[in-house]
């Protein structure tokens, strides 16, 4: 099946389907002056809010992949006030040949290396194999990504390569680093990724007790 816009919901996020109106003010809040957070993707800066809400209503509205908005929540408290502060998306459908891609990951500088940032992999990942039945998940970055390299392997793909010359974007070369992620592995990243997860894991300042290993 194709996945579809749909709430993933855990302890400490929510993803929502991406909708521009809803999402795009807290957005704009949480990337402004932080350029940065664009440099590995294919749009943005952006000038304006009006101008990334617009950059939204098309990602809402496209059929190439499935966007959904990333809301923390309070330590499973309800709703983050600041709202969305980033989004991710499914992408390179094939669901013949049970293969899919997340990819388009934009996370804003108070997201990253956070709880919520990992378990919202972790919901991705799941819905893919255990609701959709997918049997390979995909995860691409330019090779120059270094932070996005570690975060693949700490999630639990395996590197399998890199696509030289593979893309322009921006008006630059990208060379692409591959990893993946097998159905028959999933169980056991699930597990890695539960017992990260587990609020046991974490002292009273929020620290976490054992590193997230999701690979042997």
């Amino acid at each position: 099946m194709l996945p579809s816009p749909q709430l993933l919901a855990g302890r400490y996020v929510a993803l929502e389907p991406l909708n521009a109106s809803r999402h795009s003010a807290a957005l704009w809040g949480a990337v402004q002056g932080h350029d940065g957070v664009w440099t590995y993707l294919a749009d943005g800066p952006y000038a304006s809010e009006a101008d990334l809400e617009g950059a939204l209503e098309q990602k809402q509205g496209g059929t190439a992949a499935v966007f959904l908005a990333i809301v923390p929540t309070a330590g499973g408290k309800g709703p983050d006030p600041y709202g969305a502060q980033g989004y991710a998306s499914y992408m390179r459908m094939d669901p013949t040949n049970g293969v899919i891609e997340v990819g388009n990951i934009l996370l804003a500088p108070a997201l990253q290396r956070t709880t919520a940032a990992t378990e919202a992999m972790y919901l991705m990942a799941r819905h893919i194999f255990e609701d959709l039945g997918y049997r390979r998940y995909e995860w691409k970055c330019n090779a120059k990504n270094e932070p996005s390299r570690r975060a693949a392997l700490r999630y639990g793909f395996t590197f399998e390569g890199i696509f030289r010359q593979h893309m322009i974007v921006k008006g630059q070369n990208r060379d692409t680093a591959w990893f993946s992620m097998l159905d028959s592995e999933w169980p056991a990243r699930k597990a890695a990724f539960e017992a990260w997860l587990d609020p046991a894991n974490f002292d009273a300042d929020g620290r976490q007790r054992l590193a997230l290993r999701c690979r042997p």
